[in-house]
Parts: structure tokens; C-alpha cells; sequence
């Protein structure tokens, strides 16, 4: 396959006259537009009169220090490329360099296969990051969500550790409440990895049963159980290359516990009814909202399979505990659901703010965003009023719903399904204080949640 060719702008910033000019000479005859200079100032200058995608920079400017030249670089052209070059070259400078936000080291003296090999590793990078920054940019126009962005040091702590966790296949312990955007961050996880452009595949683990979860997972053979006509790959399959993403890890049953622990050391597995061995390459993130610790010391979950899946774990915190996030978040909500729509984009009022703000958000990311989708299509203004806000979160707002009141069987359900989830510490608690398996409890949840 041929390789496409992009001419790129550089910048040589070197004291030395003749390193300047061989390096323009060889450049130039790779293709890329060259600017050569010899210190700091006209580094500055340059950069200030024109855009570059890549910058030579020598350590030692005469009586300058590239160095600190660096900082200042990348302040005035950020995402800038810079490759280090020096005659004096150390694993200290070179360790420095990379913290400041150099790409790359060069020592000198260097050959012409040197720069060619240097240009085309930092070309493939820069071209993966603008196709990465495209993915993000297309997914915020349907999943509002995806956002790197945030006030809150937690959040912020979390995000990180995903970002530097994408370019490795570890698998990714996602953990956090209901509704707080694991699922969005796993994907995001994905799309900053190098597998971006091979499949998502997610699976929602409480809403299947041991036996279709086995086949949806794996895939089975025809005739396996009643109902499997034809043979049928499962999402492990369909990942291939890409990423699987396990959400509510904690509610699979100890058999599928035990083939996923295979598929994870081996990565091998075996369809249902099928004796033939498969393999796949499939990275797997997961997610819970529950105590997997207590799960294990009751037996719940194999531990075996818990340090195999939190390789590398990140928790994400309640909204309740971002309120630096909340009023931004909401606005991307209203102007998502009003761009959607077509209306004007609605202002939030003073008094909309403050009972946003004072709401303790038991539904998280996920309620807030229904609710401002709610409030974009009752508001009859480009002004949105605590009355167009869902009643639970206006001010002084208690709950409507009591027993014995003129009421559906529907809303007094919704209200105390609401309250038990609000107040339990998991979904798994929450099922076992209303009687109900946590399978339904999650199906009627998330029928419930922004309502």
C-alpha cells in the first residue's frame, strides 16, 4: 500500500548555521516547507506570523537555552510538534524534554534516514490525533455527554488516568453510581485508543439472563437450546480488534464468571454447544455501581476474575460532588436538545440555577440531561423557568406522592423506586429492600429516571 504524503510546515530553530541549512536542504527534499532560524527571537517571531506543524529545537541558542524556549513554543502554537536536537544529549535532558511537551530527541549528529524515520512517526501521530479529535467532535453531536472537560479535581483525576490507560490493552475497571456516565466514558477510553476504529461493542449484563448473556457474549451453535435455529457469533466476535464493554459487571452469574476469567487469561472461549475453540483480540473495560470488595467476600463475585478486570480501575464521581460541572453541563444539554429540536438554544434563569444547584442529583449525569431534555421541549420561552423544571427539582419542592392519595399505582411506584435507589448503596441493595430481582429493578430505573 502506498503511503499518502503530507507536506508539513517546519520550523528549524538552531545557532548553527550549517546545521540549518543541511537540515532545510534534507527536509526540503523530503517535500515539507522549511523556515530556518537562529535563536529564540525570531523563533518567537516566526511562530507569531505563520502556522507550523513541527519544530526542530536545538538545547543550546549560543548563549539561549532551548529549553526554556519550549514552554513559550507551545504556548503560542498548541499541539505544535516538537523534536528535540542536540550535540550534548543525556537521559536526564532527554526525560526533561518529554515532560514539557517535547514529541521527540534527537542527538546529534543525525543522518537523513534519522529525520526521515522522526517525521513520519510524529506525521502518524499527528494524523491519529485529528482523527481522534474528529470521533469526539461527531459523537458530541449525538451523546452530548462526551466531554473532556471538567471543574471538579476527581473527575479530572479520572479522565486522565483513562487517557494515559487508551494506548495499552489492560483491562479498565470503571466504578461509580448509576447514571454518572460510565458507559460514555468507556467509550471514550476507546476512542483515544489505537483500536478507535475498530468496533464498541457494549453489553448491558442485568438485563440478560445466564443463558442468553452466555450466547450473547459467545456466541452458540445451532440446536444449543431451544430457540438457537441457526449458529450465531456473539459480541465477543463482533469486538474483534476493538473494545468490549461489560456495563453492571457485578450481575453476571459464577458460570459466565468463569468463562469470562478463561476468555481473559487465554483469550480463548468456546461457543454455546460448540466443542471448537475461538480466539479473539477484544480489549474489555467494565463497569459496577456496586461494593465488588463485599461481593467477593460474599461470594458473589470470583476474585480471581476482580484483579483480572481492575488492572487498572478509575472511580467517577456522583454529580452531587461536581458542582462546578452542573450549570456547564446542563447548558450543553439545552443546546444539544434545542439544535435537535430547532428552537433558539433557552437561557437558564437565576432562580432555574439555584434549584439546579441545590438538587442532590440521585440520578446523576443521566437525570440531569433528561431533565434539561424536558425543559426544552415544555418551555415556552427562550427563558427557562423552575416550571419547566420536573417538580422534584423546583424549589421547596417535597414529594406530590403519598399513600392513599388520589394518585396511580404507576407514580407511587415511581416515587418509591426513586427513593429506595436514592438512599441504598447499590442497585443490588436496592433490589433486595423492594423484592424485586435486579434485572427488573434496572429495566423499570431507567424507565423511571428523569421523570
Amino acid at each position: 500500500m502506498l503511503k499518502v504524503f503530507h507536506m508539513k510546515n517546519i520550523l528549524i530553530v538552531d545557532d548553527e548555521k550549517n546545521i540549518r541549512s543541511t537540515l532545510s536542504i534534507c527536509l526540503e527534499t523530503m517535500g515539507h516547507r522549511v523556515t530556518a532560524v537562529g535563536g529564540g527571537d525570531g523563533a518567537l517571531i516566526a511562530l507569531k506570523q505563520g502556522r507550523f506543524d513541527i519544530v526542530f529545537l536545538d538545547l543550546r541558542l549560543g548563549s539561549e537555552n532551548g529549553m526554556d524556549l519550549l514552554p513559550h513554543i507551545l504556548t503560542l502554537s498548541p499541539g505544535i510538534a516538537v523534536i528535540i536536537i542536540t550535540a550534548y544529549a543525556t537521559f536526564e535532558t532527554a526525560v526533561e524534554a518529554i515532560k514539557l511537551g517535547a514529541r521527540d530527541y534527537l542527538p546529534k549528529p543525525f543522518s537523513p534516514s534519522q529525520i526521515r524515520h522522526v517525521i513520519d512517526k510524529i506525521t502518524s501521530t499527528l494524523e491519529l490525533e485529528n482523527r481522534v479529535a474528529d470521533l469526539e467532535d461527531r459523537l458530541r453531536e449525538t451523546v452530548p455527554e462526551i466531554s473532556l472537560e471538567s471543574g471538579a479535581a476527581q473527575m479530572s483525576a479520572a479522565v486522565d488516568t483513562l487517557t494515559k490507560a487508551s494506548a495499552s490493552d489492560a483491562a479498565v475497571l470503571i466504578r461509580g453510581e448509576s447514571g454518572t456516565g460510565k458507559g460514555i466514558l468507556a467509550r471514550m477510553l476507546h476512542i483515544k485508543s489505537p483500536r478507535a476504529n475498530r468496533p464498541f461493542i457494549t453489553i448491558s449484563c442485568p438485563t440478560l439472563s445466564e443463558e442468553l448473556l452466555a450466547s450473547g457474549l459467545f456466541g452458540h451453535a445451532k440446536g444449543s437450546f431451544t430457540g438457537a435455529t441457526q449458529d450465531k457469533e456473539g459480541m465477543v466476535e463482533r469486538a474483534e480488534g476493538g473494545t468490549l464493554f461489560l456495563d453492571e459487571i457485578s450481575e453476571i452469574s459464577p458460570a459466565i464468571q468463569a468463562k469470562l476469567l478463561r476468555f481473559l487469561q487465554e483469550k480463548s472461549f468456546e461457543r454455546v454447544g460448540e466443542t471448537r475453540t475461538r480466539k479473539a483480540d477484544v480489549r474489555i473495560v467494565a463497569a459496577t455501581n456496586r461494593d465488588l470488595e463485599q461481593a467477593v467476600r460474599q461470594q458473589k463475585f470470583r476474585e480471581d476474575l476482580f484483579f483480572r478486570i481492575n488492572v487498572i480501575e478509575v472511580m467517577v464521581p456522583p454529580l452531587r460532588e461536581r458542582q462546578q460541572d452542573i450549570i456547564p453541563l446542563a447548558k450543553r444539554f439545552l443546546a444539544f436538545f434545542a439544535r435537535d429540536a430547532k428552537k433558539t438554544v433557552p437561557e437558564l434563569s437565576a432562580s432555574s440555577q439555584e434549584a439546579i444547584l441545590s438538587y442532590h442529583w440521585p440520578g446523576n449525569v443521566r437525570e440531569l440531561r433528561n431533565a434539561m431534555e424536558r425543559a426544552v421541549i415544555l418551555c415556552p420561552s427562550i427563558i427557562i423557568e423552575p416550571e419547566s423544571l420536573p417538580e422534584r427539582i423546583r424549589p421547596g419542592a417535597s414529594s406530590s406522592v403519598r399513600i392513599g392519595g388520589r394518585h396511580s399505582l404507576e407514580e407511587v411506584e415511581r416515587e418509591h423506586i426513586v427513593s429506595v435507589i436514592a438512599s441504598s448503596a447499590s442497585l443490588d441493595e436496592a433490589s433486595r429492600i423492594l423484592g424485586v430481582d435486579a434485572s427488573t429493578l434496572w429495566r423499570k430505573r431507567k424507565k423511571y429516571e428523569g421523570t
